[in-house]
């Protein structure tokens, strides 16, 4: 019997045909569905008079577009309210579950499905958004796909798909202080690239990673997109277990038992092989920051920046037409550079863990006076439970406030933008020109960071204040 690894067990067992010389058809588990990429794959359906095929493993929530703040209010943009008004009534249609706006468990669609139980270990899940990626931290295969996919899944609850490449990525070894799941996942876009990881799909693994929380594995996972991978996955473990017990969809009573028997089959066998291995030091890697207009643009936030003579010629303009585009000179530091916004939230560090990180960090300071800060709760749970455990208390008596749940200054797609010229320190996942508004100059880094530079208004070292 041949060796299997994670990727294969979870994907060979979800074929249900092989096209001679072409694509796998998938057969899809879970379905996640927000405003943006579904209305004209719905619309397709209709066209063509079906109804969605399976609407019991679909489920969706509003969240690139919903305000975070005056939820019970009607959305002002125009187009923004037509999405969300449009995936209420699509779903009304098809029988689909929504958790819509001011329901208790509406939230950013990566968040909402880990808590609720929707992500399973072994499962297959696909949703129109790159960030899919997300939920392998659970042993899950799962990836982000184009509209008209989106309308194919609904229809058939399978997708047609060629098999990625598999990549190893192990980290091994102690991690610092202050270092984070962020941290290590900026560490190795910034080592492989933001292309790196094309083709492949990557099982991260480590006694570095084995340590992190399953909201850390999250973060790490989320952003495997961003090294251009077609999805990033952990094998589950105990950790894994604990986290999806007693969730609303999870399997319950003897069904749970059986589940867990099969998801600790889950794991890459002993010999089985990988396309392309990649090791890491843990002990190697500091709080990171981005500083160019990609996520493998990044350096130890105590580093001297690169002066762009190690670059061959293209890389060497891409590097500079990125510094150019945010300011900065070549050979700088970043270290005490002033900024403007502070973000906190996405489905990268929008879970109840990052809001507990960044308000333990604050506790007893006061926010810097210059500096303007959204902290964004991943899903109303995640709000709820900011409110139940006194984080917000503990925000507010440091001069912050904590906003409404939704994907806010991630992307320029509602009203939470950051204005042309201005820098924000972000804990989203992307830094491309403009992503957080028109001319707006995004440095990725880690809730800790984030919690730095909103007490001081300048890119800080978290270790000096902690």
């Amino acid at each position: 019997m041949s060796k299997k690894t994670l990727f294969d067990k979870v994907w060979d067992s979800h074929v249900v045909s092989q096209i001679e010389g072409g694509p796998s058809v998938v057969y899809i588990d879970r379905h996640l569905v927000h405003e943006v990429t579904s209305p004209q794959a719905f619309a397709g359906l209709d066209k063509r008079g079906i109804k969605v095929a399976r609407p019991k493993q679909t489920f969706a929530t509003p969240d690139h577009n919903v305000p975070t703040i005056d939820q019970h209010l009607t959305i002002r943009d125009v187009l923004s309210r037509s999405q969300v008004e449009t995936l209420t009534k699509n779903c009304e249609n098809h029988g689909v579950t929504l958790f819509g706006l001011n329901h208790p468990w509406q939230g950013v669609v990566h968040v909402v499905g880990p808590e609720l139980g929707i992500t399973l270990p072994g499962s297959t899940m696909v949703c129109g958004d790159s960030h899919t990626s997300t939920h392998g931290a659970f042993g899950a295969v799962a990836f982000g796909i184009g509209t008209s996919e989106v309308e194919m899944v609904l229809a058939t609850q399978c997708i047609m798909q060629p098999k990625p490449k598999k990549m190893l990525i192990e980290v091994n070894g102690k991690l610092g202080k202050g270092v984070t799941a962020k941290d290590i996942i900026l560490y190795i876009i910034s080592k492989i690239s933001a292309s790196g990881g094309t083709g492949y799909f990557i099982e991260f693994a480590g006694s570095a990673i084995t340590s992190l929380s399953m909201e850390g594995r999250m973060t790490l996972c989320n952003m495997s997109i961003e090294m251009g991978a077609r999805g990033g996955m952990i094998a589950p473990d105990e950790t894994t277990f604990n986290y999806v017990k007693g969730r609303e969809f999870a399997p319950k009573g003897t069904d749970w038992d059986k589940a867990v028997v099969y998801w600790k089959t889950l794991k890459t066998d002993d010999g089985a092989e990988f396309d392309s291995v990649i090791r890491y030091d843990g002990g190697d890697i500091e709080p990171m920051i981005t500083y160019g207009t990609n996520p493998g643009m990044g350096c130890k936030i105590s580093d001297t920046l690169p002066d762009g003579s190690e670059f061959a010629d293209n890389n060497k303009t891409t590097f500079l037409k990125a510094l150019k585009y945010m300011d900065i000179e070549p050979g700088s530091k970043m270290l005490g550079r002033k900024i403007d916004y502070v973000f906190l939230g996405s489905c990268t560090n929008g879970r109840i863990e990052d809001f507990r990180t960044f308000a333990s960090f604050v506790k007893g300071k006061k926010k810097d006076k210059d500096t303007i800060v959204w902290l964004v709760p991943g899903s109303k749970q995640v709000e709820k439970q900011c409110i139940e455990e006194g984080i917000d208390k503990i925000l507010n008596e440091a001069g912050f406030e904590l906003r409404q749940p939704g994907c806010s200054a991630c992307l320029a797609m509602n009203d939470d933008k950051v204005p042309e010229g201005k820098y924000a320190v972000a804990t989203s996942n992307r830094n491309f020109e403009g992503r957080q508004g028109p001319g707006s100059r995004t440095f990725l880094a880690s809730p800790l960071t984030a919690a730095a530079a909103a007490l001081t208004g300048v890119i800080t070292d978290p270790r000096e204040l902690m």
